[in-house]
């Protein structure tokens, strides 16, 4: 996993940053823009998905059918997200057409039309995503519990709530954008098959004109409960639950990462066993890391029925506390397996290495070579992750359910 990091920052203080990968025609970039969901004023929930839809809709020389046109026709994968930091937009495609992208999305970010018609297209279509979100409801309780467990407003959810967005105004919007499109906070990275000295004259006429503007952000502030309930006349139960751990600059970020697995690396962990195989308790069960650059938790989704939930929800509870009673080697090595396997992965995509230069480097202050992901995630032993979670137990635990009946949680 040979990797070498290109690095260059502009006069106003734009990062760009690029890794080759010498096996790969393609090429994926993206800006990160620090116009997260965290970062927006109150009462304007979800106009993070306005905006990412709304540039789009016109930039430059080119109206909205021009600008699908065009970017339709250099066989770009459009790529795009909204989260807690950042907006982040990019694509990946074949690497002969990068400088041609470049220049249209760098009107995208300068030069969008912001015209009043679409904006009411790309606010009804935010409007539609939220409601969209009664039909996955696994999604929704996950997106609630982030909200409940995050200090305010690190969790606020990037869809957005259906009031605030009834109440959003193209003007309002076009502030925002012009607030938060702030090139000096701005992080461009990009993978795969490139020139990195093209790319950095490139990029540097069309952004350098940008002022240096002092940063900006909010002090977290206190969480919204413990509990929260979404009543809904269903068959099932959702539950989603989170607790606290280390962030990913604490140097047990890899032990946390280990015991994840170990809990949900896959079928043959704890809680797919021990909750849903042998005990039956639900149709499915699954744990992950999830990590801000100031907050981090491990959240559970388990889905199950009324009459399950309570028993679910304390066996699931039980599972987190059972876990610094003892791990054997066989679990730890199958849990540095999976995630080893997860880094290859990503080693073989130019999209998913241009989100993790990009995503390191604002987390982080710089980027991690994957040798050096490996070599940590090596360096983990039974010791070390049971040393981690004896020192870190799992104490309070935040719960968000959907379905007919509450549960009670301690």
């Amino acid at each position: 996993m040979a990797e070498r990091l290109d690095k260059h920052v502009l006069k106003n203080g734009m990062v760009l940053l690029g890794e080759r990968m010498e096996a790969v025609e393609s090429a994926a970039f993206g800006f990160m823009l620090p116009a997260g969901a965290a970062l927006l004023p109150e009462g304007c929930c979800g106009a993070g998905s306005v905006i990412a839809d709304w540039v789009f809709r016109g930039a430059g020389d080119k109206d909205s059918r021009q600008l699908g046109d065009a970017l339709d026709g250099l066989g770009l994968h459009r790529a795009g997200s909204v989260g807690s930091s950042h907006i982040t937009i990019g694509a990946a495609l074949e690497a002969s057409n990068l400088e041609q992208a470049l220049d249209l999305y760098a009107d995208i970010i300068l030069k969008a039309h912001l015209k009043e018609d679409q904006f009411e297209l790309a606010r009804q279509l935010a409007i539609d995503g939220v409601h969209a979100l009664d039909d996955s409801p696994r999604q929704k309780v996950m997106l609630k519990l982030q909200e409940q467990f995050y200090p305010s407003p690190l969790g606020r959810s990037a869809v957005g709530h259906i009031s605030e967005l009834e109440a959003l105004t193209g003007e309002k919007t076009r502030q925002i954008i012009k607030n938060n499109f702030n090139l000096s906070q701005t992080i461009f990275a990009v993978a795969g098959k490139y020139d990195f000295d093209a790319i950095c004259r490139q990029l540097g006429s069309l952004f350098e004109a940008g002022d240096k503007k002092p940063v900006e952000g909010g002090v977290p502030g206190s969480r919204a409960g413990k509990y929260a309930h979404i009543d809904s006349d269903s068959a099932q139960v959702h539950i989603g639950l989170m607790t606290e751990t280390v962030t990913p600059t604490d140097e047990n970020y890899y032990n946390a990462r280990v015991a994840v697995s170990v809990l949900s690396g896959g079928m043959s962990a704890r809680l797919f066993t021990e909750v849903r195989e042998k005990r039956g308790l639900c149709y499915a069960i699954g744990a992950r890391y999830r990590g801000l650059k100031d907050a981090a938790g491990i959240a559970c989704y388990a889905g199950t029925t009324p009459e399950k939930a309570q028993e679910t929800l304390d066996c699931v509870i039980g599972e987190f506390n059972r876990l610094s009673e003892g791990i054997s080697e066989e679990e730890i090595k199958r849990a540095k397996v999976g995630l080893k396997s997860s880094l290859i992965l990503q080693s073989e995509s130019s999209s998913s290495r241009a989100g993790g230069i990009g995503s390191d480097y604002y987390m982080l202050g710089r980027v991690r070579s994957l040798d050096e992901i490996k070599d940590r995630i090596e360096q983990t032993s039974v010791d070390s992750v049971l040393g981690f979670l004896r020192e870190n137990r799992f104490m309070d635990f935040t719960v968000v359910t959907i379905g007919p009946n509450e549960v009670e949680v301690e």
